[in-house]
């Protein structure tokens, strides 16, 4: 990796070094900068590897500003940073060594625990490691930093699969190019039998290792910008009609177990909630607005805050309070038996874990067996949809654009011709209802 030197006379220079930290741009990734001083005109600048909203910066401070946690979070790993390249500084300083660019940076990758042998982190298995050990610092879908749980144990699975993919062999960073991405499709797919759907998230996930990599000096390949991740459309989409939904609630059931999952569901499929959020609800998350009672709650996944109205229909789920606790896990195995009591056998087309090989398989399965917590929400978007204006129903789901909301729910094209039919009905009535005005009696003047 090249590196401009910026070599010190540090001969006659007191010790007063100083670390300043720094960003160039606005924008909602800058990166920030150290700057190392030692004397007048004599300092050097370096990359930390971290990355701040422009707009949570101080330029008084040199830090970030302590508006929330996450900042706050990072304003403590700066500060630390500055110590570490203190500290390094007056015992090399000391010592003799040369005080430079190259010895800023080399510092700034030690305190991170990203000085490992370069021929390490020029493999596929070694990098992913290194990100791993660094996933504190990373920035994350939200606009933060830090990776969550499930995209570190992501990353885990990429290095469980490389390493079963690569063999004896020894895959490169480099390596990664169009040639790889076809051989690692068709491997995964047709040899290993992952689903084309899993198989492009993880694609997905090893260009945002190259990329990484290539950002902290790792050569990587020329065609690296068109090895992409990609989406396969669920043709086979879950949810419950109003009639299920009707038919679960008028069930017999024996056990409080299922009553708190059929609490659970039916609450769920009226908010239109993933079921991380559904399940975390509780009293704290009921508040008036305005003389509005509503429910409020920020999404684990995108970080957004919602706010739902308490229908009538709300009220009457919770009449006798909120469902107690149950984990995510149990949720969905309680669905499936609840569902199951409620009679949905109906074949339907989908995919579901097989219980052996632990992976997704597609077929034809009684209902029962393809429900998931999941389904709360698609049922809510679904059945609302043309009842409600479309915007309102996104409010509450979350979805960022029309069409992955169109792409989420359950409609076929039949489905829109009979609502197109429906529409002009409806306005056929509304017009003969109209009032007209008709001639009862001449009137003379006679």
């Amino acid at each position: 990796m090249l590196t401009n030197l910026i070599i010190f006379d540090c001969s006659n220079v007191q010790n007063m070094a100083t670390v300043k930290f720094l960003i160039q741009s606005e924008s909602p990734t800058s990166s920030i900068y150290a700057r190392l001083s030692i004397a007048r005109h004599k300092s050097a600048k370096k990359k930390t590897g971290l990355v701040v909203d422009s707009n949570n910066w101080s330029k008084k401070t040199g830090f970030p500003k302590s508006n929330g946690p996450e900042n706050k979070k990072l304003k403590s790993t700066l500060q630390k940073l500055e110590g570490h390249i203190i500290d390094s500084f007056n015992k090399d300083f000391a010592q003799g060594v040369l005080i430079n660019g190259l010895w800023l940076e080399k510092t700034i990758s030690k305190h991170f625990n990203q000085d490992k042998n370069d021929n390490e982190l020029n493999t596929v298995i070694g990098y992913i490691a290194h990100y791993i050990s660094n996933a504190s610092i990373k920035r994350n879908a939200k606009g933060g930093v830090g990776l969550s749980q499930s995209r570190i144990n992501d990353f885990k699975s990429l290095s469980s699969i490389i390493e079963s993919f690569q063999g004896k062999g020894i895959l490169q960073i480099k390596d990664i190019d169009i040639k790889f991405r076809d051989q690692f499709i068709n491997w995964m797919v047709g040899v290993k039998d992952y689903s084309k759907g899993y198989a492009g998230r993880m694609l997905g996930n090893l260009k945002t290792i190259c990329l990484d990599a290539e950002m902290n000096g790792v050569e990587v390949s020329k065609q690296i910008k068109k090895v992409t991740g990609f989406k396969v459309k669920n043709e086979s989409i879950i949810y419950l009609t109003p009639a299920e939904l009707k038919k679960i609630e008028n069930t017999n059931l024996s056990t409080d177990s299922l009553k708190n999952v059929r609490k659970w569901l039916l609450l769920g499929c009226n908010i239109g909630q993933r079921g991380g959020d559904l399940l975390s609800i509780n009293n704290d998350n009921f508040v008036f607005r305005n003389g509005l009672e509503v429910i409020e709650l920020k999404q684990q996944k995108t970080g957004k805050t919602v706010t739902i109205p308490v229908l009538p229909k709300t009220k009457e789920i919770l009449n006798d309070g909120m469902p107690y606790k149950i984990s995510t896990q149990k949720f969905n195995k309680y669905l499936k038996i609840l569902c199951k009591e409620a009679k949905l056998n109906e074949l339907t087309q989908g995919t579901k874990i097989n219980s052996e090989t632990k992976r997704n398989e597609s077929g034809t399965f009684e209902k029962w067996e393809l429900i998931t917590s999941h389904v709360c929400r698609r049922s809510f978007a679904t059945n609302l949809y043309g009842e409600l204006p479309t915007p309102l129903i996104m409010q509450i789901t979350a979805h960022a654009t029309e069409k992955t909301f169109m792409g989420y729910i359950g409609k076929s094209s039949y489905d829109y011709a009979q609502q197109i039919a429906d529409f002009y009905t409806k306005q056929a009535i509304k017009e003969k209802k109209e009032p007209q005005l008709n001639v009862i009696k001449n009137v003379s003047n006679n």
